[in-house]
This record gives C-alpha cells, structure tokens and sequence, in this order.
C-alpha cells in the first residue's frame, strides 16, 4: 500500500469503530450483570455533580433499544470519520464528546441526559460540512451520502418527541459544525493533467497537432509525410539583370 494515497483502509481504521462500539456495549452489559443503574452519571444540566456526564453520558444508554439505535450509525460515521480524515479523527471524536456534552449541561432542561445520540449528531454534521468546504468530489459524495440517510435527522433538534434530549441533539450539531470550521485537515488535490497546467498550450499539444484545421484526424504516418514534403519542396528565388538595361541605367 502506497503511502501517499489520500485514503487508506488500515486496521485503526476499522479498530477505533469497533472499539467505541464495544465500549457503550460493556457498559450496558455490566449494568445488567450486576444490577446497576449507571444513568445518574449523564449531563444533568448546571449542577455541578452533572459536568461528569459530559465524559460518562455517550457510554450510557436507557434501554436495549435505545442502545441498538446509536449503534449502527455511530459505527458507521466513526468508520467514514477514521477512513477519510484519518489525520483529525481521533481529535474530532475527544472534542466532540467534550464540547456537545459542555453545550448540553449549558442548555439542556433539569433532566438526565444519557445517550451516543448527541456524538452523532457531531459526526453528521461534521462530515457534511467539512466534506462541502474541501471541495474534494470524494468527500462531497461522502457529504450527500451522509445527509441522503441521516438528513431526517434534522428534525430531531427540536422538542418534537417526550422523553428525548433535542438539546444534546442540537448541542451535537452545533459543535459538529463548529469543528468542520474550526480543525483543518489536509486537504486531497488530485493530479492535474498536463492540459489543466497553467503553463499549457494548445498548439503545442503533440495529440491535438494530429487534427487538421476542419477536426480530422491525421495519423502519425501522413503527417511525417507531409513534414518530407515540406522539406523537399524549397523554393529558390532567381533575380535575372538584363545587361542592356543595367548600362543604360549607369549612362
């Protein structure tokens, strides 16, 4: 595998998914083998016990189910986050549980937040918008393909369902955007054709020179004929004097 290829699929590509996968689903485990609830350790906002839940909250999870929705999408962006920014990746994923969690003690209502959902509303919107700002057709595809199956999502930033953290949606989203802005990463230029060159002509293209001034095209071997012909065919100039009328004129 060549090292200077833009994307590359390597094991910490799809270790790190699997792992934060595995991570919220230990967690869920050990609470039903020893009869724990650890939902007291989510965001509970603007008190002071609460800020331990900007780390613990996205490892935490309700029900089965609710465990199960956030699995397969958090899996899936953090695979498209690690195999196509694979330089900011795990920067994104720190800053992201860090700030959203922050942004949801700051705004949510005085409930317990708990969930991956706010981390992955950070990776959507991340990888949209960061995807439209290196306008690199490979990472704009990602950023279509991304908002065509999680763009309803968009709906959920709003208080639109009981029981649901919009707020640690919102704080996702925001914070997603925030850092597509805010981090840079290397961009991929793709190779330039000699013809896209600044420095390149179009009469000294060696391939165009094979089409005559009505678009035919002149194989290799008619033209080394005509550039014969041209050669042989050297035109003398001859200026002939008449005597009589070079001494009349010196008379």
């Amino acid at each position: 595998m060549k090292q200077n290829e833009p994307f590359q699929f390597t094991a910490i590509t799809i270790a790190f998914p699997m792992l934060i996968v595995l991570a919220i689903w230990v967690v869920y485990y050990l609470e039903l083998r020893f009869s724990v609830n650890l939902s007291s350790y989510g965001v509970q906002p603007r008190t002071l016990s609460g800020l331990s839940g900007v780390v613990f909250s996205p490892f935490l999870h309700s029900s089965l189910s609710h465990l199960y929705h956030n699995t397969i999408p958090l899996f899936l962006l953090s695979l498209g986050l690690f195999y196509f920014y694979r330089s900011i990746a795990v920067k994104v994923l720190i800053l992201g549980i860090l700030v959203s969690g922050l942004l949801t003690w700051l705004i949510g209502r005085p409930a317990n937040h708990i969930g991956a959902s706010g981390l992955i509303y950070v990776l959507v919107s991340f990888i949209f918008f960061k995807g439209v700002r290196t306008k690199y057709y490979r990472l704009i595809a990602l950023s279509l393909v991304v908002v065509f199956i999680y763009g309803s999502m968009i709906w959920y930033i709003f208080p639109v369902k009981e029981n649901m953290s919009w707020e640690g949606h919102l704080a996702g989203l925001i914070t997603g955007i925030a850092l597509a802005f805010l981090i840079n990463a290397r961009l991929y230029i793709p190779k330039r054709y000699h013809w896209e060159q600044d420095h390149y002509k179009q009469e000294n293209d060696p391939f165009l020179k094979h089409f005559d001034e009505e678009g035919n095209f002149v194989p290799s071997s008619e033209m080394e004929k005509q550039e014969e012909s041209e050669e042989g065919n050297v035109k003398y100039v001859y200026n002939y004097i008449d005597k009589k009328s070079k001494s009349n004129l010196e008379d």
